[in-house]
C-alpha cells in the first residue's frame, strides 16, 4: 500500500535592507497528496502573503516559476522578492516516529500429561555446586557416626 507524498511548502523572502539584506526561508506548511494539490495551496499562501518589505509597497508581480512561485515586491528605493517553492518531504528528523506494530501473540504451549511426582531425595542423588561438589557432605546427618 503506497501512501501520497508529502510536500513542504518554502517560503523564502527577503529581510533587512541596504547592506543587511538578506534572504530567509522557512517551511510553512506540508500538503500531503498530489504536487498539484500542494502546488494550488503554495499559490493560495503567495496570493495573500504580505511581506514585510518593503514598508510602502508601489508595485505586486506574482509570477508562476517551475516549481512554485517568485512574487517581487518594488519598493520606493529597492525591490524586494519572496520566492514560493513546493519540494517533495524526503525525510524529516523531527517528524513523530510511526507506532511499533503489536507483536504476534505466542501460542500457549501444550499442557503437559501429568507430571510424575518428584523422585525421593536419596534417588536423585547428591545437589552439587558450580564446581560439581557436593553441597551436602554425605557424612552430615548420619547416626552411625562418632
Amino acid at each position: 500500500m503506497s501512501t501520497a507524498p508529502a510536500w513542504g511548502l518554502v517560503v523564502e523572502t527577503t529581510m533587512g535592507t541596504g547592506e543587511r539584506k538578506h534572504t530567509e526561508a522557512q517551511v510553512v506548511a506540508h500538503v500531503a497528496g498530489s504536487r498539484e494539490e500542494a502546488l494550488a495551496e503554495l499559490e493560495r499562501r503567495a496570493r495573500s502573503y504580505s511581506p514585510p518589505h518593503p514598508l510602502s509597497p508601489r508595485r505586486r508581480r506574482l509570477l508562476r516559476v517551475g516549481d512554485g512561485f517568485l512574487l517581487v515586491v518594488d519598493g520606493a528605493w529597492q525591490s524586494f522578492v519572496t520566492r514560493f517553492t513546493v519540494a517533495e518531504l524526503l525525510t524529516d528528523s523531527a517528524a513523530p516516529r510511526a507506532p511499533e506494530p503489536e507483536p504476534e501473540p505466542r501460542p500457549e504451549p501444550a499442557p503437559e500429561a501429568e507430571a510424575a511426582p518428584p523422585a525421593p531425595a536419596d534417588a536423585r542423588g547428591p545437589e552439587l555446586d558450580a564446581d560439581g561438589v557436593p553441597v551436602r557432605p554425605a557424612w552430615l546427618g548420619r547416626r552411625d557416626l562418632p
